[in-house]
């Protein structure tokens, strides 16, 4: 008996993602997608419409899985320096096996100038991290963890901003420590 339709799907999905982070989305073929994935390119065109639909689907399982994590990290009973310490590190330290960089920062660069579907996806996820910094920050701030006169959502834009920055740097061969003279240079703004 095979797998359920679902699970190869989600499989897929994940592999995908995997391939298009590490290549980008006009680097990584068809023929890429059906290595990745383990798919012939005819269930991978009967299972998603387009190499764009399967680009979708990936990156917004990568958005959902990202978002996840910084929720549970910006809603733990930690101080506000240690949580953005840990957010700013994920970039220095990223998980073993993770390609460089961050497929939502490649996706900013490479895709969102020309496409707008996924432009708005792109928005609406970094409206969702911002807003998600904003209200951490914001909490750090009635604490009395960073003083009054500061701004939550200029402190947030400043956080997404570094680490997006991060991420390039990581893609562009930045080493850990410079990766890390940049973490500690803007954590010191908290």
């Amino acid at each position: 008996m095979g797998r359920p339709r679902k699970f190869e799907e989600e499989r897929a999905v994940e592999a995908a993602m995997r391939a298009f982070w590490s290549a980008g989305f006009e680097a990584t073929s068809t023929a890429d997608l059906c290595t990745a994935t383990g798919l012939g390119r005819s269930s991978i065109y009967n299972t998603f419409a387009s190499k764009h639909d399967l680009f979708a689907k990936a990156l917004s399982r990568y958005m959902d899985e990202r978002n996840a994590t910084l929720a549970e990290t910006l809603d733990a009973d930690l101080p506000l320096k240690e949580k953005i310490r840990t957010v700013l590190w994920w970039a220095v330290d990223p998980e073993p096996g993770e390609p460089p960089g961050c497929l939502v920062v490649n996706s900013m660069t490479e895709l969102a100038p020309h496409d707008p579907e996924i432009a708005e996806l792109l928005r609406r996820d970094n409206d969702r991290r911002r807003e998600m910094l904003r209200a951490a920050i914001e909490t750090g701030r009635s604490r009395g963890e960073i003083g009054q006169d500061r701004d939550p959502l200029a402190l947030a834009h400043f956080v997404f901003a570094t680490v997006s920055g991060l991420r390039v740097a990581a893609r562009g061969g930045t080493d850990r420590d410079g990766l890390e003279s940049i973490a500690k240079t803007a954590l010191g703004v908290f």
